[in-house]
């Protein structure tokens, strides 16, 4: 006869991906937890990345605060406009339902981890969301942290501009739509963005470095 107080175990789903996590003491063990973007002292974060990551059920991930999912956040830019996209209503993440984003972004498995270069990783990311086929110039730009609300609770953006030659770009399924404005066209729609965008939004609006 089998006991009845048998030790619980966890049961991960076997169709829960593994995803790049670190835990939010390693990232802020030297400095306070900012709001918005950072823009300075990247390559040291890259650091505690490696020196720290682990790969988790991202069903799990989700919901733990105590760990930042690391997430390329990508902003497409041809002649002065960017790449404003609007999610589905049925988006997986809900939270993040009907938004407009700036940011083409997505969680690294453990199979992407090919390289260590973080631009490789932003490389796939884009070209998994999105068509597009032209030359790319790819210039980091900060680390986005906000943690006003549960989704940026949970998540870590590297922050990369993507410069390209070509305005033939389009959305695949994840997204609703897609078009190129200006970055006062953006901030038309700024009450509508993720904050994320907004963050950006804010920076390309205060930059006199040839971003806007």
């Amino acid at each position: 006869m089998q006991e009845k107080n048998q030790n619980k175990q966890t049961i991960i789903p076997s169709h829960d991906e593994l995803i790049l996590v670190v835990k939010r003491e390693y990232i802020f063990a030297k400095t306070i937890a900012w709001q918005g973007l950072n823009t300075e002292n990247n390559s040291v974060y890259l650091e505690i990345i490696q020196a720290h990551k682990e790969f988790l059920p991202r069903n799990i991930m989700e919901q733990d605060p105590n760990y930042k999912q690391i997430i390329p956040y990508l902003i497409y830019k041809h002649e002065n406009h960017y790449f404003l996209m609007q999610r589905h209503a049925q988006a997986s993440e809900i939270r993040l339902q009907n938004k407009y984003t700036l940011g083409i972004g997505g969680h690294i498995r453990q199979e992407d981890m090919g390289s260590n270069l973080i631009s490789d990783w932003a490389t796939r990311e884009f070209h998994e969301e999105v068509s597009y086929s032209s030359n790319l110039t790819i210039t980091p730009l900060g680390i986005l942290n906000d943690d006003s609300n549960s989704v940026g609770q949970v998540h870590l953006g590297f922050v990369f501009l993507l410069e390209g030659d070509s305005p033939q770009i389009s959305i695949k399924s994840e997204l609703k739509s897609g078009e190129l404005v200006s970055i006062t066209q953006c901030h038309e729609k700024y009450a509508y963005l993720e904050s994320w965008s907004q963050f950006v939004v804010n920076y390309l609006l205060s930059t006199t470095n040839g971003f806007k």
